[in-house]
């Protein structure tokens, strides 16, 4: 029989937790759920647990270190009498049959088969067995739901305010369009039932969790966002600006012309109703907010000089202080 502490992998003087670690770790790896039709591993799991139940009692673990008992918990001959084993030679025996003639030494560290199946749950969502009480027979706990995926969409400016559809792949390597809403914001977070992890348990299992997305918005070359308004500054020429003029200017879904009054000035502010961000949700949902276009005049560059020459003219004539109306 194989040494217990070299199944677990651990040294003669590890502790307690160094112990249920190396066991843990392997569990997980050597599970038969895990590892369905493998029945060399089967045999190495039912090994390895039984490794785990000798070291896992004080008591076992002492008889066991003394040399009275053997890797499969069986007794070794001692002062002429026989062997006596545990369950007949079954390593698991002794941990179906609480408090009967098989079980020898301190308190059985996991309280017998269901404490096992309680132990497995943990690493298998309610659906582990325990070593032992016979693969494919064991007692099978409640379905659990799988656990949620969390994602980042990096979505467009344009695409966060008039919605659209995203292609993404899932960690499991299938590919889905993701929805959009109109109206999307940065750190809004979107579900999609049933596309997270498998849930525990096989086909019948738990449902599956969710896949969920937080959109995160990369910022505009242009526009900005106030809610469900967008705001834009349009430069305008001089000329423009004196005479009125007609511009085109772009917004969310195409550009559109706008009339520029005679004498605008910079900070003059246009609004072009329902060009905004449509609602996503409440109260006029599918309304568009407004855009606001504020005027910026611009001087050629570099100046001509004959328009120098020409704004100098007039200013000799015609001096003004652009500061007085600020309160300066």
């Amino acid at each position: 029989m194989t040494d217990p502490y070299q199944l677990l992998g651990v040294a003669k003087t590890a502790s307690e937790a160094e112990i249920k670690s190396a066991y843990r770790k392997l569990a997980k790896k050597l599970h038969p759920d895990v590892n369905p039709g493998r029945k060399d591993i089967e045999q190495k799991f039912k090994e390895v647990s039984a490794a785990y139940d000798i070291l896992s009692d004080p008591a076992k673990r002492a008889r066991y270190d003394r040399g009275e008992i053997d890797g499969g918990g069986n007794e070794k001959p001692f002062g002429g009498g026989g062997y006596r084993s545990y369950g007949g030679g079954d390593p698991f025996a002794h941990m179906r049959n609480r408090g009967g003639a098989g079980r020898q030494g301190g308190g059985d560290s996991f309280g017998g088969a269901a404490g096992m199946e309680d132990f497995f749950a943990e690493f298998f969502g309610g659906a582990g067995r325990a070593p032992g009480a016979g693969f494919g027979r064991g007692r099978t706990a409640a379905p659990e739901k799988g656990a949620d995926v969390s994602y980042t969409l990096t979505i467009p400016f344009t695409e966060a305010c008039l919605g659209g559809k995203q292609r993404v792949t899932l960690e499991n390597k299938k590919t889905i369009d993701v929805t959009v809403p109109a109206g999307s914001t940065d750190g809004d977070k979107l579900r999609l039932r049933g596309l997270g992890e498998v849930g525990a348990g096989g086909p019948r299992g738990g449902d599956s969790g969710d896949a969920i997305f937080e959109i995160r918005v990369k910022p505009h070359a242009f526009f900005v966002r106030k809610e469900n308004e967008i705001h834009l500054e349009a430069p305008i020429s001089l000329i423009e600006a004196a005479s009125g003029a007609t511009i085109h200017v772009p917004t969310l879904d195409g550009q559109v012309a706008v009339k520029v009054p005679k004498g605008a000035n910079t900070g003059t502010v246009l609004r072009l109703k329902g060009k905004g961000v449509p609602s996503a949700k409440g109260q006029g949902a599918g309304t568009a907010g407004d855009m606001f276009v504020k005027l910026k005049i611009m001087l050629p560059e570099p100046m001509p000089q004959d328009l120098a020459d020409l704004i100098e003219k007039w200013g000799k004539k015609n001096a003004y202080d652009p500061r007085k109306k600020a309160g300066w």
